[in-house]
């Protein structure tokens, strides 16, 4: 097994008595994409800034391709950053910012121009070489930083939110920009982001982060599908949640008995250890859940009435209460919408199987 080319050891900030980053462990591979996701202030921009040496770990360590980097400045360290704000020069036209990066490590004039102009081609904006920055679009700026950055053939790129301030059809397009040079470079890139599509969309593992310590690492598919804890499962996706108490478990099932039924959840080794009266918590995603106007009668299920509904190009989310108040959500295309018959009211009726439940590794 290689050796990871990133590693944070029991890594800790403190902005005085504020712990921004609490005792962090992470690994991260030559070539592998990290996406760092959480809500504001739970450390993901402090952790990067502490990778970028622009923050000292008030202790722990951080090692690159084996190098303690704690004490490295941040001009000595291969770490470009690409600012959300892009951080591009004014007074510099396109071509001089994304040579400036080649100068400062001495290159000579002749093999900065050919560098930054092989790049600015590769990212499709060598028309705009000669322009100064500020007449570019959004995208087009955001180009031209990943150009200064990539110019310098740097083995880690970090990238912090550097898609939050473009229009939404440019996000998706940069997406790609962003995940074929990644892929055909090698470079491994660790990017800070606020968004689930974003983070699912390009990463190979996603750091999700919470109250300065990781809640859970995985891949994409995984933390949706299982989150770890009650914490993941909020942030990520259209989540039902149920709590409970343990009823029984038999073949590969745990019974449990809630304030709005009783459900059946398929299980694994890591939940041996339960036992009738124990407290559980699984999640159901909302795009797992059937509904329908008829009972059904199958091994799970609500009975609902529809509160509203949630409109996101062709996908609809419904949002539904049972008697009790307990809201559950149900995501289906806009088609199938249309053969619910859903807007005269009445009642609704929710099922799932116990093998598309994920029962969470900490209850709560």
């Amino acid at each position: 097994m290689s050796n990871p080319l990133v590693t944070f050891e029991s890594v800790a900030k403190h902005f005085g008595d504020f712990v921004a980053v609490k005792s962090m462990d992470l690994s991260i591979d030559a070539g592998e994409f990290i996406a760092i996701m959480g809500p504001s202030g739970c450390g993901k921009t402090t952790t990067l800034r502490m990778l970028a040496g622009l923050e000292k770990p008030t202790s722990g360590s951080i090692t690159i391709d084996g190098q303690l980097m704690n004490d490295v400045r941040p001009h000595e360290r291969d770490t470009p950053l690409v600012w959300q704000s892009l951080a591009l020069f004014p007074f510099l036209n396109v071509r001089e910012n994304v040579e400036f990066g080649l100068k400062m490590r001495n290159q000579d004039a002749t093999t900065r121009r050919k560098k930054a102009l092989d790049w600015l081609e590769r990212l499709g904006v060598a028309e705009f070489a000669e322009r100064n920055v500020e007449t570019l679009s959004g995208g087009q700026k955001q180009r031209v930083a990943l150009a200064r950055s990539l110019v310098i053939e740097p083995r880690l790129l970090l990238l912090d939110e550097p898609l939050s301030a473009l229009d939404a059809h440019l996000v998706i397009r940069m997406q790609s920009v962003l995940t074929r040079l990644q892929r055909e470079l090698g470079i491994t890139f660790v990017y800070v982001t606020h968004s689930q599509s974003e983070a699912f969309a390009m990463a190979d593992r996603v750091v999700i982060m919470s109250d300065g310590e990781i809640a859970q690492t995985a891949k994409p598919r995984d933390i949706y599908r299982e989150p770890a804890n009650r914490f993941v499962a909020e942030f990520v996706g259209r989540n039902n949640i149920v709590g409970g108490k343990v009823s029984g478990i038999e073949s590969g099932l745990v019974y449990m008995e809630s304030p709005v039924g009783a459900f059946s959840i398929q299980t694994t080794e890591e939940h041996a250890s339960l036992t009738p009266g124990d407290d559980a918590t699984f999640v159901i995603a909302a795009d797992l859940v059937e509904i329908s106007r008829v009972d059904r009668n199958t091994e799970n299920g609500v009975v609902c009435t529809l509160i509203s509904e949630e409109f996101i190009g062709s996908v609809v989310t419904l949002f539904l209460e049972t008697t009790d108040g307990t809201e559950f959500k149900v995501q289906l295309q806009e088609r199938e919408l249309a053969t619910l018959n859903h807007t005269d009211g009445g009642t609704f009726y929710l099922n799932w199987k116990s093998s598309s439940a994920h029962l969470l590794q900490q209850p709560g």
